[in-house]
């Protein structure tokens, strides 16, 4: 049956994800039925995934603004200015719902995707990072052998698909995260965020403005891979039927989006675009709507000129095909030549294929007839906006105390071998076999990679300025607490930033949550961003930008709530750039500690129960995550920048997964051979002590010469700098209360914890 035949029904528009009122509101947009092309259009363009429909009341209430801001939320990416002139572009995105379906290519074309936003914008990509969560990779956690290998194979795919395309495409990959929970095994999420850099005055932005300006298709051409995907894939729960959608997985080419990004650079050179957008998302259909809104006119299109590498494509399928490295843009009347020219010279496809009109429609022929023609401002911005119910969990995690932990802590436990079994659990361990996939030095920006610090640095060539990234989110901590767990996430993200040496400046955020229409999962969604924005406003980090992945859930089953947060820093000294390895044998270790002093302990045993030692040696989930004190974080961030501007620490090092004892162990294994002798005090059980996870806190050293300007620039800012210990060359050694608690070679510890992720990957 030909498109044009097939009649709109409510039962279709259903089949497309529309419910009975937002049909009903097509049909007043319109004061007609749609047909198929429309139905395909509005159905894209109001999915979850474009619509943001569940969330944008509570998005409402992030912190969007500050001096540093120059583009927030709505764009193709966030833009802040660094000082110089100069701008820092960046945006995580998420990928996860096609990175189950086909782990590589979703992966791979995830990567692709964010780096279009952030070139869109006019800035050249210097970096990647990623923040991947799967299911049990190990047999813990009650997963069945056959679970274990399939999490083995998605974890394989999404890190290749990762390494192919961003080192294809010759951007490094400098950081991020690897988590690993039961609720991830058939929904992994894959969030990438990427980094750019652009003057002031070559910033680009997606409004369609000039009436009669030529419209340019340019980039790769277009095929039937992944049509529907924001709206199927995206936009739905995963089910049995999910596992057949691979071909709404779009397939990615870096090679040719190395082209797209020279040459659309190129062409922004000329002064003759006008406006610029991505083809993501709802592809031709988002692009052409979104900038023919947000500029105030219309746009007519005719899709018998769009190249296409398929044959006897309908409409439907041309505006709804989510193929990658295609790019729309809008130039100048009269020097659509110049530009087309640019295009051709890098051997890319490049076509006028419309104008941009008067009337506020998007306005889609094909062969001569109309295919489409809907009024782009509804479509794009007046889509449906719901404040769903929202319920606390009708079985919220106990919030246990000092009496449930009492009743499995054992006291005289061999804390050496549950540090060694700790260090090799695979939230803990190193995750050297992943990322020496990825090329993280291409560009040669690159201060410090993966596993040198707790932030990735870049250089900004031809200034002294540096920019310091770090991911984080801790979907257990939300699980058991919402919105103490999305505090932490926005916290350690800037402590690691600072850990650099960096200030933290500004933020992105990546919202995992499952599905949207269970009152539980929107009062996780409502906590989580209250978190978010409580924590950013004391921190001064404003968000710029981010994304919303609803629909976490298979076959009922959701994941944890897992806000992930991008935190972006700027280091005045690039020389000045702080990792975690202690560096010289004697340098004294320092705790910096942001409560404050004679503030009593916030530690609990209900906390403990929360943390990655209760997980990994004890079996337990449970409890609460710690307390966060915001005006803590405040204090330690405050003084690690002011001790790295001042050259006084030799490494810097904050204190989470697997607590202080974990802190020091990886900043011995990240140095050269060197080791600590550790001494504490206190009156907490030594398991709570040395693995505990509250924040506001780092591991610092410095030379003993420079130690009283340590204490006088904390002091200043009111944090508690507290000396427990010295690097040394001999065993790794913690006395708590005067007794050995930990004691064991540094290479046997360092074993345990640089092997066992290559192990479990290998073991078949």
């Amino acid at each position: 049956m030909l498109e044009t035949e097939i009649k709109v029904t409510p039962e279709l528009a259903a089949d497309h994800g529309l419910t009975a009122e937002e049909y009903a509101r097509v049909l007043a947009i319109l004061g007609r039925e749609p047909n198929l092309t429309e139905l395909g259009i509005f159905s894209v363009m109001w999915s979850e995934h474009c619509s943001y429909k569940s969330s944008k009341v509570y998005l409402r209430r992030l912190p969007t603004r500050g001096p540093q801001v120059l583009q927030g939320p709505g764009e193709n990416a966030g833009v802040v200015e660094i000082g110089d002139g100069l701008c820092a572009v960046f945006k995580i995105e998420s990928h996860n719902h096609p990175s189950y379906v086909e782990p590589f290519q979703g992966a791979a074309t995830g990567v692709g995707g964010i780096l279009r936003d952030i070139f869109t914008m006019g800035a050249r990509p210097i970096a990647v990072l990623d923040a991947l969560r799967f299911g049990p990779i190990v047999a813990h956690d009650h997963a069945s052998p056959e679970a274990i290998r399939r999490n083995r194979r998605i974890l394989d795919g999404v890190v290749s698909g990762i390494a192919f395309y961003g080192n294809c495409f010759g951007v490094p990959t400098v950081g991020g995260e690897v988590q690993f929970e039961p609720c991830y095994a058939q929904n992994p999420l894959v969030n990438v965020l990427a980094l750019g850099i652009a003057r002031k005055e070559d910033l680009f932005f997606a409004r369609a403005r000039g009436v009669g300006n030529p419209v340019i298709y340019v980039g790769a051409k277009t095929g039937r891979d992944g049509i529907h995907g924001a709206s199927l894939l995206a936009s739905a729960e995963f089910t049995e039927e999910s596992k057949q959608k691979r071909p709404n997985v779009q397939v990615g080419d870096p090679f040719m989006e190395k082209l797209l990004l020279e040459a659309c650079l190129e062409a922004m050179k000329t002064g003759a675009v006008v406006a610029i957008q991505d083809m993501g998302a709802a592809g031709l259909t988002c692009s052409t709507c979104e900038m023919a809104s947000r500029g105030g006119t219309g746009i007519e299109i005719d899709l018998a000129r769009v190249p296409q590498r398929e044959t006897s494509m309908t409409p439907y399928e041309i505006m709804l095909s989510e193929s990658q490295e295609r790019m729309l843009l809008v130039v100048e009347r009269g020097r659509e030549q110049e530009v087309l020219e640019v295009f051709r010279k890098w051997g890319l496809d490049a076509v006028e294929i419309g104008r941009v009109t008067e009337n506020g429609l998007l306005r889609v022929l094909h062969h001569g007839r109309v295919a489409a023609e809907i009024p782009a401002h509804p479509l794009a911005e007046e889509g449906p906006v719901y404040q769903r119910p929202i319920a606390p969990p009708a079985a919220r995690a106990e919030k246990q105390g000092r009496e449930r932990y009492a009743a499995f802590a054992a006291e005289g436990a061999d804390l050496t071998e549950n540090f060694t079994r700790l260090l090799a659990s695979p939230a803990i361990a190193s995750k050297r076999w992943i990322y020496e996939q990825y090329d993280h030095m291409v560009r040669t920006n690159t201060l410090m990679g993966p596993g040198a610090g707790d932030a990735a640095v870049v250089r900004i060539k031809g200034t002294k300025r540096a920019l310091a990234l770090s991911v984080d989110g801790n979907g257990r901590w939300c699980y058991l607490a919402p919105r103490v767990g999305a505090m932490h996430a926005v916290a350690e993200a800037a402590r690691n930033v600072a850990c650099s040496g960096a200030r933290p400046w500004a933020a992105t955020n990546c919202l995992n949550f499952g599905n949207p229409e269970k009152p539980e999962v929107m009062w996780q969604f409502s906590e989580a961003v209250d978190g978010i924005a409580e924590a950013c406003v004391a921190l001064k980090v404003p968000i710029t930008g981010g994304n919303v992945s609803f629909y976490n859930e298979t076959l009922g089953k959701s994941i944890f709530p897992t806000p992930t947060l991008g935190v972006l820093g700027v280091l005045e000294d690039a020389s000045r750039t702080l990792g975690m390895a202690f560096r010289a044998e004697g340098d004294v270790i320092v705790l910096l500690d942001g409560e404050l002093a004679g503030a009593p302990s916030s530690a609990t045993g209900g906390e403990f129960l929360s943390s990655e030692y209760a997980k990994t040696i004890r079996g337990v989930v449970a409890g609460a995550p710690p307390a966060v004190d915001l005006a803590a974080e405040r204090r330690l961030i405050d003084t690690l920048v002011a001790l790295a501007g001042e050259g006084v620490l030799r490494s810097a090092h904050d204190i989470s997964d697997g607590g202080l004892a974990v802190a020091l162990a990886e900043s011995c294994f990240a140095s050269e051979g060197l080791s600590a002798e550790v001494s504490l005090e206190g009156r907490e059980p030594a398991e709570w002590a040395l693995f505990g996870e509250r924040g506001a806190r780092a591991v610092v050293s410095t030379s003993p010469e420079l130690l009283a300007r340590l204490h006088t620039i904390a002091a200043q800012y009111q944090l508690r700098a507290r000396e427990i210990g010295t690097v040394t060359r001999g065993e790794f050694r913690v006395q708590y209360n005067g007794r050995v608690v930990v004691n064991a070679a540094v290479e046997s510890l360092r074993d345990a914890w640089a092997r066992a992720l290559e192990r479990a990957l290998t073991t078949r």
